[in-house]
């Protein structure tokens, strides 16, 4: 699938389907078949495939050719099957236009077209597009780690509270899941922010070449600085993720351990009632008791005694 774009009264507008390419200054290609990789390649643009943009050496995803810089970064987003993923994105930056090539779709994609000229430089040039769209890119990271910040405050209030115990180990095996679900959102997150950074250092280290450098260099700085930041919340919310899990895990093993402490008192307290019940089970022909009226009441009162001492016992212990 391919959509173009081109700039109308300064805003970012798409072109019908099957329009000429030669004046986009957008190209965003999701899945490129032969047919699109071909007309990419009448521009001038060698369009990566799948496995070259998952290649992990920076001579892979950060490089120039024929005039034109090639950049991959991870980004987060969705699959045509609705999971969430982690993914290579290739941002393929020349003086005419810029081509974006995916296979996933990461929620910046589509709303960047609606509000690209709200950006901070606009997006007038395929230079100022390419900035604008890694600060949308950016800015739906922090909204995540926003997201998932209130989400693990509502979770660790949850685990901390004082609950019933019906339930309680349902509730909690409910916060693993959950907390665990956040650690791997965070995890891609904080690889799409590393990636990004690259990115732009790569993308830096050149714009001394283009005739608006010092325009550029200062929002470029800026988005650094802001991807570090992000960084180091990211790894304080990785932080708040471990001491949950921890938390939980710990809820979990008393919650069983109240559990196997119940069984062990009831099976201490019938012990001594099954002793003396196993002594009179026994088939000696000397026991006198057993003749007696009184034997049979005798053995129960001792049954009953013997279990309200160990309970006394118990509770003396504070085990109970």
């Amino acid at each position: 699938m391919m959509y173009s774009y081109v700039i109308r009264q300064g805003r970012i507008a798409r072109q019908e389907k099957g329009a000429s390419l030669e004046d986009a200054i957008w190209i965003d290609l999701i899945a490129p078949d032969k047919d699109e990789t071909a007309r990419l390649h009448e521009l001038g643009v060698d369009v990566p495939t799948l496995a070259d943009m998952e290649e992990i050496e920076i001579s892979n995803r950060l490089y120039r050719e024929s005039g034109m810089d090639y950049m991959t970064a991870v980004l987060p987003g969705e699959r045509g099957d609705g999971n969430r993923v982690a993914m290579p994105v290739s941002f393929i930056l020349s003086p005419k236009r810029l081509v974006t090539v995916r296979h996933h779709s990461p929620r910046p994609f589509l709303t960047f077209p609606e509000r690209g000229e709200r950006s901070t430089l606009g997006c007038s040039t395929p230079h100022r597009l390419f900035i604008g769209l890694v600060e949308e890119i950016v800015a739906r990271m922090a909204d995540i780690l926003e997201g998932s910040g209130r989400l693990l405050d509502d979770t660790t209030l949850m685990i901390f509270e004082t609950q019933s115990a019906r339930g309680q180990s349902d509730r909690l095996q409910a916060a693993l899941r959950q907390v665990g679900r956040e650690a791997e959102a965070m995890a891609r997150i904080r690889l799409g922010l590393l990636t990004i950074e690259r990115m732009l250092a790569f993308y830096i280290a050149a714009i001394d070449e283009q005739p608006e450098s010092a325009r550029l260099r200062p929002v470029i700085k800026g988005q650094l600085r802001d991807v570090q930041a992000l960084e180091v919340h990211a790894d304080f919310l990785g932080s708040r993720v471990s001491l949950a899990v921890d938390t939980t895990l710990g809820m979990i093993n008393l919650e069983q351990n109240n559990t196997v402490r119940i069984l062990s008192v009831v099976a201490a307290l019938f012990l001594p009632p099954t002793l003396i019940a196993s002594i009179y089970g026994m088939n000696f022909e000397v026991m006198p008791e057993l003749d007696e009226v009184w034997g049979y009441p005798m053995a129960l009162g001792l049954m009953a005694a013997t279990a309200a001492a160990t309970w006394l016992v118990l509770r003396w212990k504070r085990w109970l």
